[in-house]
């Protein structure tokens, strides 16, 4: 289950809308008479008119996975395709409760993730208007001040002085710049070409692609464990976690391997000729595969990376924070020197 495009309705109440619905199915409350109820608990108006719709589409004779279908924007087609099975299969109570279950872990993920990255987006946040006002404001008052003694400036000072320039006269061009570079990540990214490339890029960063492939594989392996689990065959399966893998790296090599089970073959081999998936991950599918407990095995694949996750996002968060303070303290303690280097050599001189 995702978001909405527009007025957006958020992982957490998709989440507990499912959680609760699963509970009143279990209970035994008929389907049209669970909806109403959540329909009237949603706070958001959005959710709310989605949920009556849903209902609607039930009364006129369509099932809840079709309904759901109907709104792709907050079901994902993973929560359909479960939904569907459980309700072929008799068991949408436990379906239903499987993915709720794999809701709040993938929000616990998500959440985990946005976490750690607001200490460094607040550093940014900081750093950047610092250096701009003081290239902005107090440069330009120190050039006022050595303009007027016409001593002859240092390198240091000279160059700072000429990025003050820059950023006053020329500011407009570097936000067209960042803006048009923007656009254009943008645009590439919207092309398979240029998704693949840049996902591939990524991958390959020193500390940010462990992180990245570590996410990817825990969101394959939670995903595919889900949807086997719940009696979703293995192809359809496999088409579904393919959309959802956020890699296109690993999109191919789930597609792939998909159309290796297709021709007869296993799910590993494609798994392991991608080059996306570690070693260890390959062989505890292939032995899931034999053992006839894939699944489970992708559920352990899943426990063991999302633990990975946490451990390489604190040590993400560990090297970046000293590496930007660092940085910040550089910049600044280069402006402040280059500025009064002047006065220091005045002041020698006249000694």
């Amino acid at each position: 289950m995702g978001l909405a495009l527009a007025g957006r309705v958020s992982s957490r109440e998709v989440a507990a809308f499912t959680r609760l619905l699963a509970t009143m199915v279990a209970a035994g409350l008929p389907l049209v008479h669970s909806l109403n109820v959540l329909a009237g608990q949603q706070e958001r108006r959005r959710f709310r008119e989605i949920v009556r719709q849903v209902v609607a589409s039930i009364e006129a004779g369509e099932s809840l996975a079709g309904a759901m279908r109907r709104h792709p924007g907050v079901f994902s087609e993973l929560g359909v395709s479960m939904v569907a099975v459980g309700e072929a299969a008799g068991a949408l109570d436990t379906v239903l409760a499987r993915l709720s279950e794999f809701l709040e872990e993938s929000r616990v993920m998500a959440r985990k993730v946005k976490a750690a990255l607001v200490y460094p987006a607040m550093i940014v946040a900081v750093s950047v208007p610092a250096v701009g006002i003081m290239l902005a404001i107090v440069v330009p008052t120190f050039e006022d001040i050595f303009a007027q003694t016409g001593a002859a400036l240092p390198i240091p000072t000279r160059a700072a002085i000429a990025a003050s320039d820059a950023l006053r006269g020329h500011w407009w061009v570097l936000v067209a710049a960042a803006a048009a570079l923007g656009a254009t990540l943008h645009r590439l990214r919207r092309t398979p070409r240029g998704r693949l490339a840049t996902d591939r890029l990524l991958l390959s960063l020193p500390l940010l692609g462990g992180l990245v492939r570590k996410t990817s594989v825990a969101r394959f392996a939670r995903s595919l464990g889900t949807l086997v689990s719940s009696g979703v065959p293995i192809l359809q399966g496999l088409e579904v976690t393919a959309k959802t893998a956020g890699n296109r790296v690993v999109r191919d090599a789930i597609a792939r391997s998909r159309a290796s089970i297709a021709g007869g073959a296993t799910i590993a081999q494609p798994l392991e000729a991608s080059g996306a998936f570690p070693p260890m991950v390959v062989r505890m599918i292939e032995v899931g595969e034999q053992t006839g407990a894939l699944d489970d095995m992708l559920h352990r694949i899943a426990d063991l990376y999302e633990e990975e996750v946490d451990v390489a996002l604190e040590a993400v968060v560990a090297m970046i924070e000293p590496v930007m303070i660092a940085v910040l303290g550089v910049v600044v303690g280069a402006i402040v020197v280059a500025m009064y280097l002047p006065i220091f050599e005045m002041t020698a001189t006249v000694g």
